[in-house]
């Protein structure tokens, strides 16, 4: 009985790690600008622009100064694939 429940978690386990969403990640710091459309946290040395839509949720007054902590994602905008090289053939040595 314990190995069919341990079975049943790890496949559990693997079925949610395959489907789940994108990695998430993080960025902390104040604020320097606020727009409908974006903010911008300092981070050290570097200012990050991260975009925000009306599906972002946003708990807090977010003004310039206050200190912020945001969750996103990376999601590709557009994908532009070229052709390849195509690779050269190989040739048989002959014995």
């Amino acid at each position: 009985m314990k190995v069919i429940t341990a079975l049943m978690g790890i496949t559990l386990l693997a079925a949610t790690t395959v489907y789940a969403g994108p990695k998430s990640y993080q960025v902390t710091g104040p604020v320097l600008e606020v727009k409908d459309d974006m903010v911008v946290v300092q981070k050290g040395s570097e200012k990050w622009q991260i975009a925000k839509d009306k599906d972002t949720k946003i708990t807090g007054d977010v003004k310039v100064g206050s200190k912020v902590t945001i969750m996103y994602t990376m999601k590709a905008a557009s994908i532009d694939a070229k052709d390849g090289a195509a690779k050269p053939e190989k040739k048989e040595k002959k014995k």
